[in-house]
């Protein structure tokens, strides 16, 4: 029988392992920009076009590299970061395993202009999958270009899983802030499609926090500071009132490195409890210094993942530096002993005897009897205060003051056949209440519990729905615009996005520089923040990913509905529940909300009995 096994050919083995480097194009931009940041960069400038399949270029003023070092570098496991298995642990660059440029090469054509400081001529490369095509003199500027174009073009597999141009601009965008937030010494630009999508100057890092995120930022920002013999923590966290449901700004950094550490995390969570609410997340920008020996980044080929030697100690120290700038910059209410307003008592002066104050007058009615029967009512009816409160109301009343209309809703296809009693054991079926949450009734199948704000999502995520599909949405034109502000990645998903925000009923003016003002919103949401409303709006839609216009739609209409529907805990009338009900059973589908969350629970007559046996 003859042997089977056989080593893999190198252009193979290359794509095999960009497949754990090189995701998608954002995956491309990061390592060239860790290879510039390495080189001694103090200028960055990065070209994209289409979201990275056509074009991903970086430029760099570096110390460039000589026509050997180019030609070496795009070799696997070639590198001038380390030399033995000791350097893994005293690493002070962004990249050392040699596998990034070998990646690359291996899925894209790439091609590099390259000069060292001081020499007269440069070099410029071309490769296409691994194979070089060109190799010649280039009167190039020093540093290096890294062009890579038409990403996965050998592997079309590859390039079919990659996400809308939205999408993956995102991420590019992503991939650019963690790189610019650390290195706030280095000036950096963005372009997509040749137009200038960020122009970051170099400056300091609360400067560079504010140029990428916006100016509002900078009345959120509590400085961090603490120096120990385990590490060096400096940065910035958030004031509480900053926090938000999603899209929090949330970055950490160890050693120049951006790194995803959820312990990290908790001890930051921690310091802010009882200080923002339930299911709010807050912003924070916190720099680890630590001696290189006591981690480890080589644990995950995208190097976000880090081991510490000494985490406990670590999270205690963390959680007491954020707590503490907190208390410092009044975040933590104190006890204050002293009064706010003091009482003067006067002082007995002999010098004022000659002037004592009059005694206050009393006036008594002498013809006041109490005990007389034919003493005079008010003639104002007090009870006409109350008559408002027994009328009851066909809206509901958010906890921040919405009123979102419980009216039923049947849809015209509906009316004809629509019928409660195929539903209902009588006519009026009793509805109660069970903790501000569930309703509880009887339906012919058994007893039925549902839970009130997922029906009100069901219901509202319809009519929203439809009304992107037709565009009839009802806007209600505000007093005073407010003014919101897009971040780069927003930015990126707005355009996408506009069409549909208005088919619900936004309306947005562009102000120039990523601001808009929002001149109206939908009828049933005007009691909500609008800034607000809009940011969480599209902090759903960012983390969904939605790829074609259709899913963004239904993301949209998802996150309006779960914004605006009645909350937990929310008491309702007997016929609120009844109309919640009624438009519930009136939908296509009432058993589950879009994303699949149980809406109706019933116990059958069965399930009942067997509960006393």
């Amino acid at each position: 029988m003859s042997d089977i096994i056989h080593l893999l050919p190198d252009h193979i083995a290359n794509q095999i392992a960009a497949g754990e480097v090189i995701q998608r194009p954002a995956s491309v931009l990061k390592e060239l920009l860790e290879n510039a940041i390495d080189a001694g960069a103090t200028r960055i400038q990065v070209q994209v076009k289409d979201a990275g399949r056509t074009l991903i270029q970086v430029i760099d003023d570096g110390k460039g590299m000589s026509e050997t070092d180019a030609r070496m570098a795009f070799e696997r496991h070639a590198t001038s970061k380390i030399s033995t298995a000791d350097d893994l642990f005293a690493l002070q660059t962004m990249g050392f395993r040699g596998e990034a440029l070998a990646s690359i090469v291996a899925v894209a054509q790439v091609d590099l202009r390259t000069r060292q400081k001081g020499a007269e001529l440069g070099s410029h490369l071309r490769f296409s999958g691994s194979e070089l095509e060109c190799i010649e003199p280039d009167s190039c500027a020093e540093g290096s270009i890294f062009s890579i174009k038409n990403l996965f073009y050998n592997v079309p597999a590859r390039r079919k899983f990659l996400k809308s141009n939205e999408t993956e601009f995102h991420y590019i965008i992503s991939e650019f802030e963690r790189v610019a937030l650390v290195n706030p010494e280095v000036a950096m630009s963005l372009y997509h499609n040749e137009a200038e999508f960020l122009n970051l100057p170099a400056s300091t890092m609360r400067q560079r926090i504010i140029h990428v995120y916006g100016k509002s930022l900078h009345q959120k920002l509590i400085p961090v500071e603490i120096k120990s013999s385990l590490v060096h923590i400096g940065g910035f966290v958030g004031t509480p009132d900053s926090s938000k449901k999603r899209g929090a700004l949330q970055f950490l950094f160890v050693n120049g490195r951006f790194m995803k550490h959820p312990y990290f995390h908790k001890a930051i969570m921690q310091a802010y409890d009882q200080l923002i609410p339930v299911g709010e997340q807050p912003g924070y920008f916190l720099y680890f210094t630590v001696d290189p020996s006591s981690i480890d980044v080589n644990i995950h080929p995208t190097k976000t993942e880090i081991k510490f030697e000494n985490e406990q100690s670590i999270w205690q120290i963390l959680s007491s530096v954020v707590r503490e700038a907190l208390a410092k910059s009044s975040a933590i209410p104190a006890i204050d002993f002293e009064p706010q307003d003091t009482i003067r008592i006067p002082v007995y002066l002999p010098d004022n005897v000659s002037h004592p104050h009059p005694s206050p007058a009393v006036r008594v009615d002498t013809s006041y009897d109490p005990f007389k029967s034919d003493v005079r009512k008010p003639s104002f009816e007090w009870s006409r205060l109350y008559a408002d409160f027994e009328k009851e109301t066909m809206t509901d009343t958010k906890s921040d003051g919405s009123s979102i209309p419980l009216k039923p809703v049947v849809p015209e296809e509906h009316k004809e056949t629509w019928d409660e009693t195929e539903l209902f054991e009588t006519e009026k079926m009793p509805c109660y209440q069970y903790k501000g949450r569930y309703i509880v009734t009887s339906l012919k199948s058994g007893l039925t519990l549902i839970d009130q704000h997922r029906a009100h999502v069901r219901i509202l995520y319809d009519r929203y729905l439809g009304q992107l599909l037709h565009q009839q949405a009802t806007t209600q034109q505000v007093l005073f615009p407010e003014i919101i502000t897009f971040t780069p990645a927003e930015m990126a998903f707005l355009p996408s996005l506009q069409k549909d925000l208005l088919s619900l009923g936004f309306d947005l003016s562009d102000l120039g520089n990523g601001s808009y003002a929002i001149n109206g919103l939908p009828a049933e949401v005007t009691a909500l923040h609008p800034v607000h409303l809009l940011k969480d709006m599209i902090s759903r839609v960012l983390d969904t990913g939605a790829r074609v216009e259709e899913e963004m739609e239904r993301a949209l209409a998802l996150s309006l509905a779960e914004l605006a529907a009645i909350p937990a805990g929310k008491r309702l009338s007997p016929e609120e529940m009844e109309d919640l009900l009624a438009s519930l059973f009136s939908c296509p589908d009432s058993n589950l909300t879009p994303d699949g969350k149980t809406i109706v629970s019933i116990l059958t007559e069965d399930e009942l009995r067997r509960r006393f046996y």
